[in-house]
């Protein structure tokens, strides 16, 4: 008998949990000679959702629940929940049911065939996201193809179905700044693509505002290029060429002309200019080393407060699950 786990990160998602609930039921009971773990993960989440965890494994022990001492961002709840599963398949969903769980039927037949490792969804449309929202997501899956070596679709969600070599070579990336959809990316394995409408939440509002989406594609594009300290270089030494022709000109001017050069404006100019872009260049460096920074300090990347299950609950009691 196969087993497929669903993970499903939760931040206050009270409204969504009982239409999840229902939604799944729905899924399960529609699989035959398939066993079912559900893990929920609450990033310490400020309504009651962690109690409402709670009182669905009270219900149907299928459901686990593993609680987080603080917010540690969405990708860190994914890791746990990759960390905790057990089943043969390992899927990943949110608990607004943006994701439609009814393809995790087309997602298994897909692995079934033995042709694939994963079956993942993405967005064919963006249908009731805002405008500018839209256009920069696109934007940036133009910009991380171009520059790193992890290949993204657009539109791709975190919903995938995968096999368990896959997600033990997902977990064995243990990076602490993770960016989990070029993480998937990066590994490899066959994935079949499968498009979906886009979908409203069903209750709740969205947890990821324009900043936060900014910062997880900053930290995408710093965890998978190198590409802007190529384009630092290349812009230093057309700076240093440009410097180089213009004090020429310089000279010349003077020589020929024999008249005084304006100094001041010229040379603010140039000042200001080669400040600007000196800035810009550490600003980039920085980010790189912020990433480095974060990396060799080897914080966990969560700490469990409490769990249904046993080897979180252990894992808790140390005070950090890496």
């Amino acid at each position: 008998m196969d087993k497929i786990t669903l993970i499903i990160p939760c931040y206050n998602e009270q409204s969504a949990i009982p239409f999840l609930k229902k939604e799944l039921y729905k899924v399960m009971e529609g699989f035959e000679g398939v066993e079912f773990e559900v893990i929920l993960v609450d990033n310490c989440s400020e309504d009651d959702t962690l109690s409402m965890m709670k009182e669905l494994h009270r219900e149907d022990p299928r459901f686990q629940y593993i609680s987080f001492s603080r917010n540690f961002g969405k990708d860190s709840s994914m890791y746990a929940g990759l960390k905790a599963s057990t089943g043969d398949y390992v899927t990943i969903m949110d608990a607004d049911l943006q994701d439609p769980p009814e393809l995790l039927h087309e997602m298994y037949e897909a692995l079934k065939t033995g042709e694939y490792d994963c079956a993942a969804a993405y967005r064919a449309d963006r249908k009731g996201e805002p405008w500018l929202r839209s256009v920069l997501a696109e934007r940036f899956y133009k910009l991380i193809n171009k520059i790193s070596d992890a290949e993204m679709v657009s539109g791709a969600r975190d919903f995938r179905l995968m096999t368990r070599q896959m997600v033990d070579a997902v977990v064995s990336l243990e990076e602490s700044e993770r960016f989990t959809k070029g993480i998937f990316s990066w590994v490899g394995f066959r994935t079949k693509w499968i498009p979906f409408e886009n979908r409203e939440r069903v209750a709740g509002k969205t947890k990821l505002p324009m900043r936060s989406a900014f910062s997880y594609a900053l930290r995408g594009i710093v965890a998978f290029s190198t590409a802007p300290l190529v384009l630092t270089s290349i812009l230093g030494m057309g700076i240093c060429v440009f410097a180089f022709f213009y004090t020429i000109f310089v000279i010349i001017r003077q020589l020929v002309s024999h008249e005084a050069v304006p100094g001041y404006p010229s040379l603010m100019c140039v000042l200001l200019f080669g400040f600007g872009i000196t800035f810009l260049v550490l600003g980039i460096i920085g980010q790189y080393l912020a990433q480095m920074y974060l990396e060799v300090k080897h914080r966990p990347k969560y700490i469990v407060r409490e769990s249904s299950l046993a080897g979180d609950k252990d894992d808790g009691r140390q005070g950090a699950v890496r």
